[in-house]
């Protein structure tokens, strides 16, 4: 017998549409449009992205590209790795294509049984590994971090030992994601993070000022002690943990409310979470090749000079701004409702082309003046965000590079995201995982080649960063193709609007002069305003352009702009 993952679209012929309505019919979300639910999702993210900037900002004004700053970030890592590998994203597309399936079937009772056991089974696994990750500590930073073997490495140690417990919170967060995403909430479970971010930001502000690390240090050029540093990192640490903690708690209350007959014991022998545990290993890996990607940039940059691995988590900060607003919110939006279409094979298949479609326009609309940017006005932004206290001007300059080198696979990555969400929702989640490993594969040979071994010959080794994220995006661009190949024998073939992007293309390239012109002529050395003289023109240029090349999304927001301002 097939398993769910090989079964055709529509998924059985028994799924048969209510008398009276057409399958096309009931193959529209419910009252619900893609366009709302999207926004709903990019509002929550937007935020929550804000504050994180702000967060980073903080934590670069303390600690700069300082070797605790590497330490810390490091540590960061692993948590981030498991709660994305076993949380939001192995939850999205093995637990939500379930879960909102039978919710549109209408058995309620029977969604909160599945919920309250994935709910059992996550807390069981998570707990066994927040506790191996504590007793074996020292071997996982040897395998995220092993070029450290100064002081970085113990404190490394240390901070990954108190992260770990915030792990299990976070992975809890990511089963009322699941759920709130089934039911169209989806603003609170996006904007959740910002409470996660605000008692980072208020632990450094408070801790930051008794440890010695106070503004006067950076204004009178008194770099503060190592120790004091070092303590502040641990602090810090903590305040993300109770950060975790309170992220739950804030979503439980709505959550509660809208699952029917929520029981949390151990089942696994019915069919419908049997399906979900089948899915979860290969999304565990193919959900989770950014994380995984992210991972191996990490290892590799251990081995660079002191402050590459700092300077790359800012600017994967920055990159991974438009990756979350856009393509996360748009994919996420879809999955529920492409989960939830019934019909037939041809009906079901020709509603996923032209969502497809669709959305691919959306993505792009925002994606690519977002690449453009980073490579033309990366060092402004940059600076906006990070250069205050020890975060200096070459500092700024630096992360610029590895921005510009995020730029080459940003369409292709978000992209991506849409693609297989369609494969979830269609219950398949071996295609992307075998198109994840190639990524995987190719992320870490080509990482190697232009972070190591290409920049010592040339006699630049701190520029190996740049050539992290560069090759990342060159095995993304294959990635994106696999799965869109692999969709098309699937659904037939979804077109690709090449000349629509063309237009996008040169549009964001005429903006970027424009604005490069306003920053040359009204040059100023104070970074918020660089920002405002050449970021403003860039966006409104971008704009107009677009509205002028027939651009459907451009006249939209251009509406909704006017319709703002004229309230």
């Amino acid at each position: 017998m097939n398993s769910p993952a090989e079964h055709s679209p529509a998924d059985s012929s028994a799924e048969r549409p209510p008398a009276g309505r057409s399958p096309a019919e009931l193959a529209q979300p419910q009252k619900e449009s893609i366009g709302r639910s999207a926004f709903l999702v990019a509002a929550g993210i937007f935020l929550s992205r804000i504050f994180g900037l702000v967060r980073q900002s903080v934590f670069a004004y303390y600690f700069g590209l300082s070797g605790k700053a590497d330490a810390f970030n490091a540590a960061l890592r692993i948590p981030n790795v498991l709660q994305n590998l076993l949380g939001e994203g192995a939850i999205s597309a093995s637990f939500i294509p379930v879960y909102a399936k039978l919710l549109a079937r209408g058995e309620k009772e029977e969604a909160g049984r599945v919920a309250g056991a994935i709910f059992s089974l996550l807390a069981m696994v998570t707990s066994v590994v927040v506790l191996l990750g504590v007793l074996a500590t020292p071997l996982l930073i040897d395998l995220i971090a092993p070029g450290f073997h100064d002081d970085r490495r113990a404190l490394t140690i240390q901070l990954v030992r108190i992260f770990f417990p915030g792990i299990g919170m976070l992975v809890i967060s990511a089963w009322c994601l699941g759920i709130l995403n089934s039911h169209r909430k989806f603003f609170l479970s996006y904007v959740s993070p910002v409470i996660w971010n605000i008692a980072i930001i208020a632990t450094l502000l408070i801790f930051g000022s008794s440890s010695g690390s106070t503004s006067s240090a950076s204004t009178s050029g008194v770099k503060p002690a190592d120790l004091d540093l070092a303590q502040l990192a641990i602090y810090t640490a903590w305040g993300s943990v109770v950060g975790s903690a309170l992220q739950v708690l804030v979503q439980l209350p709505m959550v509660l409310r809208l699952v029917t007959g929520l029981r949390l014991v151990v089942r696994t022998l019915d069919d419908n979470i049997r399906t979900v545990l089948r899915n979860f290993g290969p999304v565990l890996v193919s959900r989770g090749v950014n994380q995984i990607s992210s991972y191996v940039d990490s290892f590799l940059a251990s081995f660079l000079p002191v402050g590459a691995v700092a300077a790359l988590f800012n600017a994967l900060t920055i990159s991974t701004l438009p990756v979350s607003l856009f393509g996360m919110s748009i994919s996420a939006a879809e999955l529920p409702s492409m989960s939830s279409a019934v019909g037939t094979d041809a009906e079901v298949a020709e509603i996923l082309k032209q969502r497809i479609a669709a959305s691919t326009k959306r993505i792009g609309f925002f994606v690519v003046p977002s690449a453009v940017a980073f490579l033309a006005l990366g060092d402004v932004i940059a600076a906006l965000l990070f250069q205050s206290g020890h975060f200096t001007r070459s500092n700024s300059t630096y992360v610029w590079a590895i921005l510009a080198g995020s730029a080459v696979g940003l369409v292709a990555s978000t992209t991506g995201r849409l693609y297989s969400s369609a494969y979830y929702a269609l219950r398949d989640t071996r295609t992307p995982l075998r198109f994840a490993v190639i990524r995987v594969i190719l992320t870490t040979v080509f990482g190697y080649l232009f972070a190591l071994p290409i920049p010592r010959l040339l006699g630049y080794p701190s520029w190996g960063a740049p050539g992290l994220t560069a090759s990342a995006g060159l095995a993304a661009w294959l990635e994106f193709t696999l799965l869109r190949r692999g969709m098309d024998r699937r659904i037939g073939k979804v077109p690709f609007p090449v000349s629509y992007f063309f237009k996008l293309w040169a549009s964001a390239a005429m903006a970027a002069v424009v604005a490069l012109g306003f920053g040359f002529f009204l040059h100023s050395p104070r970074p918020i305003i660089a920002a405002l003289v050449t970021l403003i023109p860039y966006g409104i240029t971008y704009l107009i352009l677009t509205a002028m090349m027939g651009i459907d999304e451009a006249a939209m927001l251009r509406r909704r702009l006017m319709g703002f301002i004229g309230k």
